[in-house]
């Protein structure tokens, strides 16, 4: 199982030579006063303010809007809003195909891909929906799909291609070319007259560039709990999984059988080796020793019972049997085969962290403990002028990182250059939003990303520094 192949060199360094230039980084950070910016990167140079009050790029970048919220798509439905986590595949004759999760809930209707009072809810069958509401308030969340040509600039199609769930949030690529989207909430049903299922779950929808809905089949087996996103590992098929709390865990997901999800499998959570309870969140009020910074330590996994937890407790009873505690899992992305994942409030600062763990050669089987994973806290920036609250991320084809923010003002794409370089690549111009689903085509030639209470997808093109790599 491969992801699709890039046509410009990727990876060009390997993952050693990226961690060495992320240890330069992370001394860097440390001798930064907390007054000062990030360093201007000698690569882009500063951001140039749009005057359609948009996007501030560098000089010679360049932005295309996508998808908007609002407009009618071309399953006659309309672009829903909040747009949230998402992945860019490779489609025919050169068309890129991106999924996009739209983070909304049932009463949120002026976000609605069916209109502000359900006027074009009966245009889809009903059992295309996961939770129909009764046909009075439907899950609004759900996954779009479009299709992109880069050659012509042109969205060719935009459709929904995932039905009635609640606040998808992120999720992640597959290697058999598939994007699981993440629900981020744990609303029970029964909850309210119209809330007719259990949600929390994971979905699997497929790439196509057909006008199609995905059958709305919950991963259960996966766990049931505030699902933000997941990475697949492609030579094991093991999935990771990261729950968006404050005190949450960080899962894998070992399927029956790889590539096919719902045929079930186990759940497990994340163990310190000889440190059970460790609390890697460093905040500054916790007792106890700080979890340490560019230091790789061995890691257990534990199985999981009870994973469709009624009680929104599966988090708790980890902890209880040994799991790692981390400060709201968000981004995680498989690269340089490791596999990263910010923790948006992280820190001392409560500003963020990034994780980076090396599965084992024996990822998901008997013989693991021979040679365990790692795992690393790769940065810890705690300077405010660095990064704030770093969520949904990116690798990039050099082996350097994206990073959409989600902060309190300003938000920025902020990134990191395989040698070590903080980089601010993008402003978001439009006022207090998040950046989110940040992703690269297949060919590394365009950045993808969303801008989520505006309700846009944005294409970004320009002298990226891995394409003359």
């Amino acid at each position: 199982m491969n992801f699709p192949k890039f046509n410009r060199r990727q990876f060009l360094k390997s993952a050693a030579t990226v961690s060495a230039g992320f240890v330069t980084l992370q001394k860097t950070c440390q001798t930064l006063s907390a007054t000062e910016a990030i360093p201007v990167s000698k690569f882009y140079g500063p951001l140039i303010r749009d005057p359609a009050g948009v996007l501030d790029l560098p000089n010679g970048f360049q932005y295309q809007v996508l998808s908007r919220m609002g407009r009618t798509m071309s399953d006659g439905l309309i672009t829903p809003g909040m747009h949230d986590g998402m992945a860019a595949f490779a489609g025919s004759r050169g068309r890129v195909i991106l999924i996009c999760n739209h983070e909304i809930n049932p009463n949120q209707n002026l976000a609605s891909p069916f209109g502000i009072h359900n006027q074009l809810l009966k245009k889809l069958p009903k059992n295309k929906f996961y939770d129909y509401g009764n046909g009075v308030l439907p899950g609004l969340g759900g996954t779009t799909t479009r299709v992109y040509n880069p050659k012509t600039k042109k969205v060719e199609r935009e459709f929904l291609s995932l039905a009635g769930t609640y606040r998808n949030c992120a999720g992640g690529p597959t290697p058999w070319n598939s994007w699981v989207t993440c629900e981020e909430t744990v609303v029970a049903s029964g909850s309210t007259e119209f809330v007719e299922k259990d949600h929390g779950y994971n979905f699997e929808v497929l790439v196509s560039s057909l006008v199609r809905l995905a059958d709305p089949i919950p991963l259960k087996a996966m766990g049931r709990f505030n699902h933000e996103a997941v990475a697949v590992d492609p030579k094991s098929g093991v999935v990771y999984e990261t729950e968006d709390r404050g005190d949450g865990l960080i899962y894998r997901f070992i399927p029956n059988t790889p590539g096919k999800l719902a045929k079930g499998g186990r759940l497990q959570a994340l163990v310190i080796k000889d440190s059970p309870g460790t609390d890697t969140r460093n905040w500054p009020d916790l007792i106890g020793p700080a979890f340490p910074v560019a230091k790789s330590v061995d890691v257990e996994w534990i199985d999981l019972d009870g994973v469709e937890s009624p009680l929104d407790d599966l988090r708790y009873r980890g902890f209880e049997a040994g799991a790692a505690r981390f400060a709201r899992g968000e981004g995680i992305f498989f690269g340089n085969d490791r596999v990263y994942w910010t923790c948006t409030n992280g820190g001392r600062i409560l500003k963020g962290q990034i994780f980076a763990y090396t599965p084992s050669p024996y990822e998901g089987t008997s013989r693991e403990q021979e040679q365990p994973g790692k795992l690393e806290l790769f940065l810890q920036p705690d300077k405010a002028k660095i990064v704030d609250m770093c969520d949904n991320m990116d690798v990039t084809p050099d082996g350097g990182l994206l990073l959409c923010e989600d902060g309190q003002k300003d938000n920025f794409l902020v990134g990191v250059t395989p040698s070590g370089e903080w980089f601010k690549l993008a402003r978001n111009a439009t006022g207090d939003t998040e950046f989110a689903g940040v992703c690269h085509s297949p060919d590394g030639t365009i950045i993808f990303v969303n801008i989520q209470k505006a309700g846009l997808t944005l294409a970004i093109t320009g002298p990226f520094i891995w394409l003359d790599a």
